[in-house]
């Protein structure tokens, strides 16, 4: 997270309903390879930090680091663009759904290669997540305010740019998932009805909250007439979807 640091007013609740989801946190932990050291950036209240292996966290955000759970790993209060340590000094780096925040995410993903041998990114493809439902049927808003973010095309472009090894992998959004981000709510859209739910959600939180509580209206008489189930019938039975989001890793 940058400069901007949204949650210093959107991050109070954030650790009750984004819990890491074991089956995501599985991918992460994959992709790091055998990193002993790991240096977390925009850690937040610490999802998905590794087990197993020697961790720093950076995380500008006093709200967030204030929820980081008893035994997290060691916190630095800083920014993703001038991350506070020497070069290489850890195996890995990982920035979990993160770099859309940064002031200045080729800055961001510089200090991620300067400190480190191997980078993980968690981000997503917004012409994915544009054809998601609550996106397309209800809050197209998410998509034109994402039009301008760090995503998926922007990190795994400067990294090529640095000659680095990419490979990018789908991580689909389990039906039960436990980490309340945007997507995570596919297939048990009450969830959505929930405003402290959406006040964990960066992409609800910062929308004009007139618009996302009119979409959440005609949500709601969606629901309880059945013509969103109608619609989404096919999703019903489904186990995973693919909704954009990927994982980025730089050697």
């Amino acid at each position: 997270m940058g400069n901007a640091n949204p949650y210093e007013t959107m991050g109070l609740g954030y650790s009750h309903h984004r819990r890491p989801d074991p089956r995501i946190a599985g991918q992460i932990d994959r992709a790091l390879g055998s990193a002993a050291t790991v240096i977390n950036v925009g850690a937040g209240s610490g999802s998905y930090e590794p087990r197993g292996r020697q961790v720093i966290a950076v995380e500008p955000s006093a709200v967030m680091i204030s929820q980081r759970p008893p035994g997290s790993a060691p916190v630095v209060q800083g920014y993703a663009e001038s991350l506070p340590v020497p070069d290489k000094s850890f195996d890995a780096a990982m920035a979990i759904l993160t770099v859309h925040h940064w002031t200045d995410a080729a800055a961001g993903l510089a200090e991620l290669r300067r400190v480190s041998d191997r980078q993980i990114v968690l981000t997503w493809d917004p012409a994915v997540t544009a054809r998601f439902w609550l996106v397309d049927e209800y809050l197209p808003q998410i998509a034109d305010a994402e039009a301008g973010l760090a995503c998926l095309d922007v990190v795994q472009s400067w990294f090529r740019r640095e000659g680095a090894r990419v490979s990018v992998i789908p991580v689909p959004v389990p039906a039960d998932c436990t980490d309340g981000f945007l997507g995570a709510y596919w297939s048990r859209p009450h969830h959505y009805l929930d405003p402290h739910v959406r006040a964990a959600i960066s992409a609800l939180a910062r929308l004009d909250q007139h618009l996302v509580e009119r979409a959440m209206r005609r949500l709601d008489i969606d629901l309880t007439t059945r013509r969103w189930h109608e619609r989404h019938e096919d999703l019903l039975d489904a186990d995973t979807l693919d909704l954009g989001y990927r994982l980025v890793t730089s050697t």
